[in-house]
């Protein structure tokens, strides 16, 4: 018989952060960020933790505007498709004679011209599709668009190459595990920013039982608390599982955090938040492989000009600021930021002064160990289908890339079958 300690409603009660609360965080995560502002950055000597390679992935969600972030500017094309939209040619970042990058984009202009980041253009995949929700789902799983998957790209790379390690093999900051994080081993776990989870003395305990309430109804929120998707598993034999893996984990990531520091100066955006959370937990030598992080805001249906300038623009001050830290930190060769949208936007703006969904868009890599620069030719604007560019590169030929010369895994028992691999990273 089950402890009756683990109840659904004492495990919610134990687990889970008061006040500004999201059911996917455990309790050790209010003790360990409690402690994060004291810590003295003088007394901690980085730590590069276990050798190996480390992947960083970004999702930009709602689909961002390929087309104003890798500007065609050399393309009479652009300027008729986007009379109001386009950026002036004598404002972009050039990256060569035919593109370059939004003016926003200052702090990756420079990453680009110093070999350290790579841009790989028109990527998609076949028979796209343009509902936020599958086409997220699309990226997440690596599936193929008339097919469904449970388990996530990550997920299954834990699956594979993390067995026998404890939860946090892979950690998603934010408030859920995302599904292309989602795994049968249940290695993945979400924690918050200790700007949105601190600990709050005195919480009510009214906003626990209308949590409690939802989960019972939601199906399947337990099930994403630390990635797991055991379906044949009784509901509190799960939960007492991940207690225990929790208070497993816990130790671990808590003396990680209190031997973290500031080293870098970081935008006080909740993306800047995110990533410096991330450079603590690789600097304090956290054993995970894989982080994930997300700035969403990207459904640019209208007035879009303006919004997508300062999204580009929290976009680049975070992730400058975060390949500063990597450096800083004697990091950046070991650590690779992959950032990607679940799809572009259509090349003609609309009426409403914005552009709507599109297919195919560029992805850009960050890090030490990459070769930098472009990375085939940018879609014809022309010939297009049903108003959208077209792909010349699988998004899954970049994962096989970094599954197999970055995560050193093979990349066909994870992605389903064989995709071809591109040159992105150093030899």
């Amino acid at each position: 018989m089950t402890d009756p300690f683990f109840t659904r409603r004492k495990f919610l009660r134990t687990v889970i952060l008061g006040g500004a609360i999201a059911p996917t965080v455990p309790s050790f995560v209010n003790r360990t960020f409690a402690a994060l502002d004291g810590v003295a950055a003088s007394s901690f000597v980085p730590s590069t933790g276990k050798d190996d390679t480390i992947l960083v992935v970004m999702q930009l969600a709602g689909g961002n505007d390929g087309l104003n972030t890798v500007i065609p500017f050399a393309d009479d094309a652009y300027y008729k498709a986007r009379p109001q939209l386009a950026v002036a040619a004598d404002e972009v970042h050039r990256l060569g004679d035919y593109c370059g990058l939004h003016p926003s984009l200052r702090n990756l202009a420079e990453l680009h011209g110093n070999g350290h980041a790579s841009i790989v253009q028109g990527v998609g995949y076949p028979n796209p599709n343009r509902s936020h929700f599958r086409a997220t789902e699309i990226w997440h799983t690596a599936s193929d668009a008339e097919k469904n998957e449970s388990y996530g790209w990550l997920g299954r790379y834990c699956d594979a190459a993390c067995a026998g390690e404890d939860p946090g093999a892979a950690i998603a900051v934010g408030d859920q595990v995302p599904q292309a994080l989602r795994s049968q081993s249940g290695k993945s776990i979400a924690i918050g920013t200790p700007r949105e989870y601190q600990f709050q003395d005195g919480m009510d305990p009214a906003p626990m039982e209308a949590m409690d309430d939802a989960s019972a109804s939601a199906g399947g929120s337990i099930d994403m608390l630390f990635g797991a998707a055991d379906q044949d598993v009784h509901v509190a034999d799960f939960l007492q599982r991940t207690a225990l893996d929790a208070v497993a984990s816990s130790s671990k990531v808590q003396d990680i955090l209190r031997k973290a520091h500031r080293g870098t100066d970081y935008p006080a955006t909740d993306l800047g938040r995110r990533l410096e959370l991330v450079a603590r937990l690789i600097g304090g030598g956290m054993s995970s492989r894989v982080y994930y992080v997300s700035l969403g805001g990207f459904d640019t249906h209208a007035n879009q000009a303006g919004s997508h300038e300062r999204l580009l623009a929290t976009f680049d001050q975070a992730v400058g600021a975060f390949c500063r830290d990597m450096k800083a930190q004697g990091n950046f060769d070991r650590v690779t930021l992959l950032t990607f949208s679940e799809f572009g936007r259509r090349v003609a703006q609309n009426a409403s002064g914005g552009t709507d969904h599109g297919a195919a868009a560029p992805i850009f890599l960050f890090g030490g160990a990459l070769k930098g620069g472009l990375v085939g030719k940018h879609p014809s604007l022309t010939k297009l289908e049903r108003g959208d560019l077209v792909h010349h590169t699988d998004f899954r030929s970049v994962y096989a890339t970094l599954l197999e010369q970055w995560l050193k895994t093979p990349s066909a028992p994870v992605l389903g079958r064989q995709f071809p691999t591109l040159p992105l990273l150093r030899a």
